[in-house]
């Protein structure tokens, strides 16, 4: 069994629009590989290229230029499908079935027996928290619970890999948190989760790696740990200031120097921090905290975005395009 689950080699697409049949590029030379048993964040901002990578994947659409293969096959693959588990970002269900039957349907359609078919949607109905609405129509369910739903129509088939769409936008901090126990609970099953997102804290609470895509090139892929700087890139500190201290003088040592809520906070380059402190105390200022601060996710998502061609479409126009 291999143990690479998804591998793209070269895989582009250009949309054609109008009339005029006017060529959009909404990817280019994508060569990314995933591994079997991680959950691998697929991150870029609005048209980046993390839709038109997903139906690619899916065999919703063909690339203009190379391949991808799922589980060991080329897109598509019928053998292989049946292995996958696909939650899109805006999916569509008949709001007058229930919970239960559209699971239900959803199982029909892998071609599950009958028995098999119950077990499966009464346990997903419980793992996602939706034992009680099982019975209520789809048009009296939240945002989050047509979430949950989703993903729980995307296990109906038990797959090996699960790729979702955007699966936290549109949800409240508690419908997040449940989404990302899920996914989380998928790993735990050994499970390979492929997401794509641009919320940047549920990725740095849930993947094994990332790949950042901007304007439909891939930027940088890695584990955290290696695709960020350890260079401290600022230091903050909190200081506690007595009345009467005038910490005027220290203004043109700090990058920042700001009041709030309990005390004064000063934003400062690495060199310049020993002094500082040594004239604050002086000043007789107390010194709370020293936080150095080093490279963030979102400070390496904005230097890889800015650092990429405009995308000329977002991924929802490319969506109604032509190849």
């Amino acid at each position: 069994m291999s143990d690479t689950v998804i591998r793209t080699e070269g895989l582009s697409k250009t949309f054609v629009f109008g009339f005029l049949r006017r060529k959009v590029r909404a990817l280019e030379g994508l060569s990314l590989e995933v591994k079997r048993g991680e959950v691998f964040g697929f991150l870029g901002p609005n048209g980046a290229g993390k839709t038109t990578t997903i139906k690619l994947l899916m065999g919703l659409c063909f690339p203009t230029k190379g391949r991808a293969l799922v589980l060991g096959r080329p897109v598509p693959d019928v053998r292989a499908q049946l292995r996958v588990g696909f939650l899109p970002e805006n999916p569509y269900f008949y709001d007058y079935l229930s919970g239960a039957e559209l699971l239900d349907l959803c199982g029909r359609l892998c071609g599950l027996p009958a028995r098999e078919r119950r077990f499966r949607v009464e346990r997903l109905l419980g793992h996602v928290g939706l034992a009680d609405a099982a019975s209520r129509p789809l048009r009296k369910y939240s945002k989050g619970m047509l979430q949950r739903l989703g993903l729980a129509q995307a296990l109906i088939n038990d797959p090996e890999l699960v790729i979702l769409d955007e699966p936290m936008t549109g949800l409240d901090p508690i419908g997040r948190k449940e989404i990302r126990d899920l996914i989380a609970e998928l790993r735990g099953e050994g499970k390979t989760v492929f997401f794509s997102t641009h919320i940047l804290p549920d990725v740095e609470l849930l993947c094994d790696r990332v790949g950042i895509i901007a304007g439909g090139q891939l930027r940088d892929v890695g584990r955290l740990g290696e695709l960020l700087s350890p260079r401290v890139l600022e230091t903050e500190v909190v200081l506690d200031v007595p009345a009467g201290v005038d910490l005027r003088p220290l203004a043109g040592r700090a990058r920042e120097l700001r009041a709030q809520d309990g005390g004064t906070v000063a934003v400062l380059d690495e060199a310049a921090v020993d002094g500082f402190l040594q004239a604050a105390l002086a000043a007789g200022a107390h010194v709370v905290s020293v936080a150095p601060r080093k490279e963030r996710l979102e400070d390496l998502f904005l230097r890889q975005v800015a650092a990429a061609p405009r995308a000329a479409a977002t991924d929802a126009a490319a969506a109604g395009g032509e190849a």
